[in-house]
């Protein structure tokens, strides 16, 4: 059986840009196992580096968007994304670009280093994570979003005023008492 994550991790650790894996990967990391359908990565990618990501995920193996969408996303200001999809698996890698997001910018510095199945994983930090899907649960009301929170605070340690400070910079203090008091 093939290890997805390391599947597309290993590939990401040879471009060499910071990266870090978030969403239900990193909750998993940080709370209680449950089941994901995919990668979310957020990734400090260049335009230049469109043609590199054709060399590690080639068309034989992976669903890739061309180079020139790759560096299109690469330039944004705000919410540069792009799948990669593994033929044989289907697993799916949402990538979205640091590009000017201040909350991305703080997070990548903080990111973690574990092992997974064997391979070098940068993961984001645990409040990011949780920050992250305050906002989820916010824009679509999914509880499976303040239970990978509350997972998440059982069982690893959490700078609570660091997420208090940015919940309440990003209009999310509700989001965060409902997560902490459920």
């Amino acid at each position: 059986m093939i290890d997805e994550v390391t599947l597309f991790v290993n590939l990401l650790n040879r471009l060499g840009r910071p990266y870090m894996v978030t969403g239900a990967t990193a909750a998993i990391v940080y709370g209680q196992p449950r089941v994901t359908n995919d990668l979310d990565v957020v990734i400090a990618l260049a335009a230049e580096d469109a043609t590199t990501m054709e060399t590690l995920f080639p068309e034989a193996d992976f669903y890739l968007p061309p180079a020139e969408v790759i560096a299109v996303e690469a330039v944004r200001e705000r919410r540069g994304h792009f799948n990669i999809i593994h033929h044989e698996s289907g697993y799916k890698a949402d990538v979205y670009l640091a590009n000017k997001d201040p909350l991305h910018q703080w997070a990548l510095p903080q990111r973690r280093k574990i092992e997974w199945s064997g391979t070098e994983l940068w993961v984001a930090p645990p409040e990011y994570v949780i920050l992250r899907k305050l906002e989820f649960y916010r824009e679509g009301g999914s509880t499976k979003h303040l239970s990978d929170i509350r997972a998440m605070l059982a069982v690893t340690p959490i700078d609570i005023d660091e997420v208090s400070t940015r919940a309440a910079d990003r209009g999310l203090t509700e989001q965060w008492t409902m997560a902490r008091d459920g």
